[in-house]
Order: C-alpha cells, then sequence, then structure tokens
C-alpha cells in the first residue's frame, strides 16, 4: 500500500543507528507515524526538522503497519522557528495538541490552520492570539467547541465579555454582570469581526478559558496532565510582553 501527501513535521524520536520515526501533520491522512531509513544523515536531518512542511510517500505492506516514509522539503521553517522561544514553545504546544486527536483522523481544517500559524509564529506579537485561536479549534474538532457567537441569555451579539464555564457560551456584559465572579473572562479578540489584538493581559485570559475546557473536557477525562510545552509558551510570551514594555517606557 502507498500513498504521497503533503505534511507539516511535529517531531521525530530516533529508531536504531540511523533511523527517525517522523511525525507528521497532513492534509489528507492526518496525523501519521512513519519510519525514515536513514533519517539520521546529514543530508536529511534538516529536512526533518519540526515546522518543516515536505511532500510524503508513505508505503506499508499493510495499513495498519507503521510503514515508511520518503520525505523531499517543500518548505523549510525550522530555522525561522527557532529563533525565539516564543515560536519554538508555540510549535511544541500545537503539536501537543494534535497528539490529542486520534492518529490518522483526517483534520482538514486544524492542518490548513497549523500552516498559517506557521508562517506567522515567529511574530511574538501576534503568536499568543493565533495559539489561543487554535486551542478553540482543538476544542471544536474534538466536539467541545465553545459558542462565542452570542449572548446565551439575551441573543446580542455585541459587548461580549463573559463565557459561562457551564454551557461554553459567550455572556454579554449586562446579562452576566450579576454573576461576573463566576464567568470566565472572554477577550474581545476571540470574538469575530471585532478587529481587535489582543494585549498581555487578553492573551492570558484566552489562556485561563481555553485551558479551563481543555483540562474539564480532555485532560481530566483522559488522566493527563497538561502539556509543560503550554506553560513554557505562557512564560516565554510573558517574558516578550515584558521587555517590550520596558524597551517602550524606556523610548517614552
Amino acid at each position: 500500500m502507498e500513498w504521497r501527501d503533503e505534511g507539516i513535521i511535529l517531531g521525530q524520536r530516533r529508531h536504531g543507528e540511523t533511523s527517525v520515526i517522523l511525525e507528521v501533520m497532513t492534509r489528507a491522512h492526518g496525523r501519521h507515524l512513519g519510519l525514515v531509513r536513514g533519517g539520521r544523515s546529514r543530508k536529511q536531518q534538516p529536512v526533518l526538522q519540526p515546522g518543516n512542511r515536505v511532500d510524503l510517500l508513505w508505503r506499508a505492506r499493510l495499513d495498519e503497519h507503521l510503514g515508511t516514509f520518503q520525505a523531499e522539503a517543500l518548505e523549510m521553517n525550522a530555522a525561522r522557528l527557532m529563533e525565539s522561544a516564543v515560536s519554538v514553545y508555540g510549535l511544541q504546544v500545537m503539536a501537543a495538541h494534535l497528539r490529542l486527536l486520534p492518529e490518522r483522523d483526517v483534520h482538514h481544517a486544524l492542518y490548513e490552520t497549523l500552516g498559517i500559524m506557521i508562517a506567522h509564529l515567529h511574530d511574538a506579537d501576534a503568536a499568543g492570539e493565533l495559539v489561543a485561536r487554535f486551542e478553540l479549534l482543538v476544542l471544536e474538532e474534538l466536539g467541545f467547541g465553545l459558542d462565542l457567537s452570542c449572548c446565551a441569555a439575551t441573543g446580542r451579539r455585541d459587548d461580549l465579555v463573559y463565557v459561562s464555564p457551564k454551557s461554553g457560551r459567550a455572556v454579554s456584559r449586562a446579562a452576566g454582570e450579576p454573576w461576573h465572579d463566576k464567568m470566565l473572562a472572554l477577550p474581545a479578540f476571540l470574538c469575530r469581526g471585532t478587529g481587535v489584538h489582543g494585549d498581555a493581559a487578553a492573551v492570558e485570559e484566552a489562556f485561563c478559558l481555553t485551558g479551563f475546557f481543555l483540562t474539564r473536557h480532555v485532560y481530566e477525562p483522559r488522566g493527563i496532565r497538561e502539556p509543560d510545552e503550554r506553560g513554557g509558551f505562557r512564560a516565554a510570551l510573558s517574558r516578550h510582553f515584558a521587555h517590550r514594555a520596558a524597551v517602550e517606557g524606556t523610548a517614552a
């Protein structure tokens, strides 16, 4: 059996003396593993780095077998992504989230979004917003999507500032005020059509929001912990925003 597809490399691990087991998110075959013979060679190693987009040929005797990959570079993104802690951790967080999905399940939206993310992940000012939106999409693909389109109580589509921890639906300021201490904050940049960008505080609110529902619906039911990379990403973002604020304060 064989197929050809394009994919984005999520990671690799050593196999024997010269080979690696490659993990990729593919366009038409989901998250997929395969053996790359000679993958530790000087020629192959630069190609098989996380974040690179590759053309893949997979072969196996039976569909359920691990199979082998032949990979050729389409986009060499790894070197750019290695330039900052934000982009390194950001890519690791997305890979960890994709591992929550069953192997070989097709998720076209996540694949396309991952490609967009990688193109912009080196921009630390935007990376937090992008990863938070990616987490919302992961929740949706897992069947636990949040409804942030209108107020759960009134149907209003403006001034949405809360999310109900029970229903996962947005709530307007007026409707949620009596229970504001029990609500989760909804940063404006997560609402479609606002055109608002998130500052450090808003990005942190977004991760508290997505983290709450990831923990409730995914981590706790599976008996697993939040990936360490997520904390590393948030810490790297915090350092970036703190440095930027210090530079801007000095300039002022």
